[in-house]
């Protein structure tokens, strides 16, 4: 191996077909804090790299310190300064894999993930990395780059093919938990539809578990618009919520009978609670900027202090369909402070799930 260090980038992962909404986001990214570069993408190849140009110093660690992984919409990871290790011959991957992380990398990591793009094409890879995990996992160890009770963050070798990979790194508070930024739920056997796990996923990402404590607590209300065939309600009253769901379909029976449920066959669009309720949610099959207006007014009006939605995405322009989003809540907020998350989850298609907050501490 050479003594040059290389450009190192900033690795993003994203669901197959969302590459230039994930380019825009950290090229905007980038822009905050005047630094630009150049994107690498390939269109529904699960993942995006942005290099510094070549005469920003340290543009890749700056990132790293600056941006923040709770504030993304469509990226379900982002590996900091990473470089490509393009040259892993059959015979022996691991010593130029140790080799380079040595050169570019200082200290010990807690731990290290090897990682695939979520595509077709990349699960092919995953019987070659069962093979070679036991060897590289202990080989790290051995040479000290991987020490669990005294390293800290995190390594991630992202693998292109068996011959190909970038390296990286990612803080423990500053990233996705899990494996390929993918968390592994499991479908409830008595959950109405298979969208019960959009909201379980957004439950998890959006709040933290003194929040969900307290949000998601018993004798808490929320009301679910268009909610049959009842994925999202089936959530609720999982946590002991009572909960309004308003829809002209039908509604699975066994919610019904749980005593937590008024199911209200009216237009989703046009009722409103009598008396305020805690939370709105709302999955419905309709333009994002018709639901950005219902969840304002909702939350303007103050029938909600707290609303998570989704905002089904056209195939064009769907970044700007998120800002618009966020601008037409900011302005029927009128100047009130609020809470604003987005995330493409790994449960969504299409489409993006937000939580919104009133400021709790404003009345």
């Amino acid at each position: 191996m050479t003594g040059v260090k290389p450009t190192a980038g900033t690795l993003l992962y994203c669901r197959p077909g969302f590459e230039r909404e994930c380019a825009q986001e950290i090229t905007a990214a980038g822009a905050a804090i005047k630094l630009s570069g150049q994107v690498q993408s390939v269109e529904n190849s699960g993942y995006v790299v942005f290099l510094p140009r070549h005469d920003a110093h340290d543009g890749a660690a700056r990132l790293r310190q600056q941006l923040k992984f709770s504030d993304v919409v469509f990226p379900r990871q982002i590996i900091h300064e990473a470089v490509l290790c393009d040259t892993l011959p059959a015979g022996d991957r691991i010593t130029p894999l140790v080799d380079i992380i040595k050169q570019n990398f200082d200290g010990r990591f807690a731990e290290c993930w090897l990682e695939t793009a979520d595509t077709n094409e990349a699960k092919e890879l995953s019987g070659f990395l069962k093979r070679f995990s036991p060897a590289f996992n202990s080989a790290a160890s051995k040479t000290g780059i991987v020490n669990a009770r005294r390293g800290s963050g995190r390594l991630h070798v992202f693998f292109l093919g068996s011959g190909a990979a970038w390296i990286g790194v990612t803080d423990h508070a500053n990233s996705a938990p899990w494996p390929m930024g993918i968390p592994r739920l499991k479908m409830p056997r008595d959950a109405p539809s298979r969208s019960t796990l959009k909201l379980a996923e957004a439950l998890m990402i959006f709040l933290d578990e003194p929040q969900r404590a307290e949000l998601l607590r018993e004798g808490r209300t929320a009301v679910d618009l268009g909610a049959a065939p009842g994925g999202w309600t089936w959530q609720l009253v999982h946590h002991g919520l009572h909960v309004t769901a308003i829809d002209n379909g039908s509604l699975d029976p066994a919610l019904l009978a749980s005593h937590q449920v008024e199911h209200l066959r009216v237009d989703g669009f046009h009722w409103k609670p009598k008396r305020p309720v805690d939370w709105v949610v709302c999955d419905m099959i309709e333009q994002p900027g018709r639901i950005a207006a219902l969840i304002g007014d909702w939350l303007a009006e103050g029938h909600a202090r707290y609303a998570i939605f989704n905002l089904k995405l056209p195939m064009k322009k769907r970044r700007e369909q998120v800002l618009a989003a966020y601008a037409a809540i900011t302005q029927r907020l009128g100047g009130r402070p609020f809470q604003w998350r987005c995330r493409q989850l790994y449960h969504d298609r299409e489409e993006v799930t937000v939580f919104v907050a009133l400021d709790p501490h404003h009345h």
